[in-house]
């Protein structure tokens, strides 16, 4: 069992999967650093380019009219 400790507060949290401290209710900074995290920021990003895109493309397909 591991043992952290809360950033604001310093009290032990023993709990591994704890996301919010037991003694303070602050977030204990626990990040998705893996694979699906950088996917999550990945995705967003191919979003708005295939928008960004759509709306160009709109904007010359409108124009040659």
């Amino acid at each position: 069992m591991s043992e952290m400790s809360c950033p604001h507060c310093k009290n032990p949290i023993y709990d591994e999967n704890a996301l919010l401290c037991h003694f303070c209710g602050n977030s204990l900074s626990r990040t998705s650093g893996g694979v699906l995290g950088a996917m999550r920021g990945a995705g967003m990003k191919w979003v708005l380019i295939t928008v960004a895109g759509m709306i160009v493309l709109s904007f010359i397909l409108i124009s040659m009219r």
